[in-house]
């Protein structure tokens, strides 16, 4: 079940973002900033404050088995002056425990479902170029890069738009 995250969720969303970078970003990103500067401690006001002032829409994805929260993301309208009429999915996070089983492709679908309610048709999402596993599932579900490209400050990583609609 995906559902709006709550303050209460703060904890977990940050194990997940902490957890997913490790994962996904091993070798692309330097060690000392998955494992010296990200961390759950530091994480958890930054989602507190988010939720709270919804910076984002922030979602969580709750397994209805167990009530374990194993994935999140955050979307809303796109902050890129060229696509102020886009919905973007600002980022997504599974528990590595859950990749490739599903629920990020569950997320994504409700990522396009509320982008189409707020009478949006077209996608974006900014990917690591390095990111060869997010890149590959977003282009199996129908995305493709558009050219635009900037840096993700945090990492000092290139960071590559990928567009549908």
């Amino acid at each position: 079940m995906i559902r709006e995250a709550t303050v209460n969720d703060a904890v977990r969303i940050a194990q997940i973002e902490v957890e997913s970078s490790r994962y996904a970003y091993k070798g692309v990103v330097a060690d000392e900033c998955l494992f010296r500067d990200l961390n759950v401690e530091s994480r958890v006001p930054v989602y507190e404050r988010w939720i709270s002032e919804k910076r984002f829409a922030l979602y969580v994805y709750e397994d209805p088995d167990d009530g374990l929260i194993k994935g999140m993301m955050g979307i809303g309208m796109c902050e890129d002056e060229d696509k102020t009429d886009a919905f973007e999915l600002h980022f997504i996070y599974l528990d590595p425990e859950y990749v490739r089983m599903g629920l990020g492709t569950k997320m994504l679908s409700f990522f396009e479902e509320k982008g189409k309610e707020k009478g949006c048709s077209n996608f974006v999402i900014w990917v690591l170029e390095e990111n060869s596993m997010g890149i590959a599932f977003y282009k199996k579900n129908g995305y493709s890069s558009d050219g635009k490209e900037k840096i993700f400050k945090r990492w000092n990583k290139k960071e590559i738009r990928y567009v549908k609609g």
